[in-house]
């Protein structure tokens, strides 16, 4: 029997290679994951520094309205507290100050129309316009009617638009509290800021008090010198001399007077009454030009002078009016006023 022959050892199966292009797909899919998650990571990050970019505008825009409340809040102090309780204030220096707070209202109107305001907060801005633009016009009306409201001509009128003009800063209390406070803050709230809520604002106080003209005209009547005061007594002012340059001016006759430069127009007021009179106002009319300068104060029996620059000053002959201002009580008025013909050369 014949050997078989022995079995030739076999080849080893070779591993199946996976096809060239399952790899390139296989490395592309892997490539645009990675691209898609940095893509992803890098939205995220813009997002993050834009919400907080947003978070904080909205934070800044609260603090600068914050700011301009407070300050709104120290300018009421200021009027309501001078009108309850003028002091020894002048009529001259009571109107200087609420000139101040008008002054000091505008610009509060101003830098809220400033404001840089982000998109959320659009609807509060435009009614916090509207709140600032309220209390702006009405301490505008205030102010242009309180030197007539304290003088002695026209004060019931004035009185009465003073308080109304009361009326329209409670109705800015009512659109702040009622509408722009809460949307400030609403707005704050939904955008995850808890820390920066605006405060209250109300520039009328004590209510409805201040919309009473009698309430007004009370309060005004205590200023110093205020034609609604107490004028017990005796009062009265003299028109007693009016020079120019050392010249003694006459009223019955032409005075010719030698100017060099500006001229000006010494007036001697004397108060003829018992009290000390305030807030004299002292007017020369030059060529229909009226000129006018304040005495400030006058005791009772005592002699002021005001001086008043002539600007221009006339040339040739010219008539000059002067005219002292009567006080609240004064009875005689006749001696208040004179009428001059100056040669001016």
């Amino acid at each position: 029997m014949e050997d078989s022959p022995a079995p030739r050892p076999g080849r080893r199966p070779r591993p199946r290679r996976r096809p060239e292009r399952q790899q390139i797909l296989l490395r592309r899919g892997l490539a645009l994951a990675g691209g898609l998650l940095l893509i992803i990571l890098i939205v995220l990050g813009v997002k993050g520094c834009l919400d907080a970019r947003a978070k904080r505008a909205l934070s800044d825009y609260a603090r600068n309205v914050t700011q301009i409340v407070d300050e709104t809040e120290q300018t009421s102090k200021s009027f309501f507290g001078k009108l309850a309780d003028p002091g020894s204030l002048s009529v001259t220096e009571f109107v200087d100050q609420v000139e101040a707070d008008r002054s000091a209202m505008d610009n509060y109107a101003s830098r809220v129309d400033g404001l840089s305001t982000p998109g959320d907060m659009s609807d509060a801005q435009d009614s916090l316009k509207l709140v600032y633009e309220l209390r702006a016009k009405a301490m505008d009306r205030i102010a242009d009617k309180m030197s007539t409201a304290l003088g002695d001509v026209g004060s019931e009128k004035a009185i009465a638009v003073i308080a109304k003009q009361m009326q329209t800063l409670m109705g800015s209390d009512v659109v702040y509290a009622e509408v722009t406070r809460p949307e400030i803050d609403t707005t704050l709230t939904d955008n995850g800021i808890g820390d920066s809520d605006v405060p209250a604002s109300v520039f009328l106080p004590e209510g409805t008090k201040w919309l009473d003209e009698a309430t007004v005209a009370a309060a005004l009547g205590s200023v110093s010198g205020a034609a609604s005061a107490e004028t017990s007594g005796v009062h009265g002012l003299g028109l007693i001399g009016t020079s120019i340059g050392g010249t003694e001016l006459a009223a019955e006759a032409t005075t010719g007077v030698v100017t060099e430069g500006a001229a000006e127009v010494e007036v001697q007021v004397q108060n003829q009454g018992e009290s000390t009179e305030n807030g004299i106002t002292v007017s020369v009319t030059v060529n229909g030009n009226t000129l006018t300068d304040t005495l400030e104060t006058i005791a009772a029996g005592e002699t002021a002078t005001v001086s008043i620059p002539l600007t221009p000053t006339p040339k040739g002959e010219a008539t000059l009016e002067v005219d002292v201002a009567t006080v609240p009580g004064e009875q005689v008025s006749e001696n208040n006023k004179a009428t001059y013909t100056v040669s001016f050369e």
